[in-house]
């Protein structure tokens, strides 16, 4: 019957039955297109690669931003708090209490206590710099064991003893030692603090979880007092006590720190900040992520554009395969099969490209370099949707040409 004739092919008409096309034989037929236009395909699975690549970059990015972030906290601990004066009933700053970090001592759990006061004298690195170019430097007096408790760590020198804390010396934080140009420690190292000449015996690293050290120049207590008028109030104090207790101690600390006015008080967790810069990063990451998807189905919509033209150009080729037995959904197969090659050919250079940005970018930043297994595997299963989704309509074209149609189109 003619119906028959035009839906399967001449061996059907002539009572043949159509031969049977195995996958490995559907794969081979489908790469055909690929390799007869070779550089039609690259560009076209580029456009799928660019959107693979970064969304695979972008989480994976995120991902070591994330390890970064907890291998920090795991050596630096979460179980730091801060105790800092708030403010007074007509709004004017609050004072802690001289016995403060001594009270504090008492409560069970606390294990480390270590108390910091802010002086009000500006640090330079000569003593010929105008007082208003301060760079927003400024002193602090800290007691002995501060690195302990706040898990500081000193790129350069040492740190206070009961010695130099009582003569005029001082530890530079990271970034304080970067403005006034201090790039290690030494007896002829100075700089000009509160009228006169301190050595710097120290450079700390940055302290992520006491950022304020960072830009403070660090004299003991007891110098504080003799060469720059230290009151002994102390404007922060920092403690630290058992994973488990951290909650039951911060209830207590403003109570303890000063009895008299605990709503003076403000307790912290600096770990908080650092979650809350991961909440924002992840917020960004989600833009991120918005932007790979457009540039995702950029490259979708290019695979199913090239599809189309290759339906066109290969009219002659379709119309002599149905004539020799194929089937259509041997001829819908093929094109599908091409399109889902061009696809996973975007989708695994766009997986290795994301991973290699992830990897350089983790290692410039000093990372771990992480790409989560989910990210890998979910970008070539998006890939294979939209190769599927954007070759469907071509191959059910292909697939609906006749072959007298298909063989008498010029």
């Amino acid at each position: 019957m003619p119906g028959k004739s035009s839906d399967h092919g001449g061996a059907r008409a002539a009572g043949l039955a159509a031969p049977r096309l195995r996958w490995a034989d559907l794969v081979r037929v489908g790469a055909v297109g690929l390799r007869t236009r070779p550089t039609r395909a690259l560009l076209s699975a580029l456009g799928i690669a660019i959107g693979i690549a970064a969304m695979v970059a972008v989480v994976g990015i995120s991902a070591s931003s994330r390890a970064e972030l907890d291998q920090t906290l795991d050596r630096l601990g979460t179980n730091l708090l801060t105790v800092s004066p708030g403010s007074n009933l007509f709004g004017q700053d609050a004072k802690l209490p001289l016995e403060a970090a001594t009270m504090i001592e008492r409560i069970g759990p606390v294990t480390d206590v270590s108390a910091v006061g802010r002086i009000d004298t500006k640090v330079y690195r000569t003593d010929r710099i105008p007082k208003a170019e301060s760079g927003s430097l400024g002193v602090r007096a800290v007691d002995l064991d501060l690195p302990a408790t706040v898990g500081a760590e000193l790129a350069d020198g040492t740190w206070l003893n009961a010695a130099t804390a009582r003569y005029p010396a001082t530890v530079l934080g990271a970034t304080a030692a970067s403005r006034l140009g201090v790039t290690e420690a030494g007896p002829d190292r100075q700089v000009w603090l509160g009228g006169r000449w301190f050595t710097v015996v120290g450079i700390l690293r940055p302290v992520p979880l006491a950022a304020e050290l960072d830009s403070a120049a660090l004299v003991g207590r007891p110098a504080a007092e003799s060469y720059l008028g230290f009151d002994g109030h102390a404007t922060t104090v920092y403690t630290r006590s058992p994973e488990s207790q951290v909650v039951a101690v911060s209830e207590v600390l403003a109570a303890t720190a000063n009895p008299e006015a605990p709503n003076e008080v403000k307790v912290s967790r600096p770990s908080d900040a650092l979650a809350a810069q991961l909440a924002t990063d992840k917020a960004f990451t989600g833009l991120l992520l918005g932007l790979g998807a457009v540039a995702l189905l950029v490259g979708g919509v290019g695979v199913a554009n090239t599809m189309v033209i290759s339906v066109l150009e290969r009219r002659a080729e379709i119309g002599l395969r149905r004539s020799l037995g194929a089937t259509r959904g041997q001829v819908r197969g093929q094109f599908l099969t091409e399109s889902l090659l061009l696809a996973a050919l975007g989708g695994v250079g766009g997986v290795l490209l994301g991973g290699l940005v992830t990897t350089a970018y983790a290692l410039i930043q000093g990372w771990p370099g992480v790409v989560p297994a989910w990210a890998t595997l979910g970008g070539l299963a998006v890939t294979l949707v939209i190769g599927g989704v954007a070759g469907l309509y071509p191959a059910v074209r292909a697939a609906r040409l006749s072959p007298t149609e298909a063989l008498a189109t010029p």
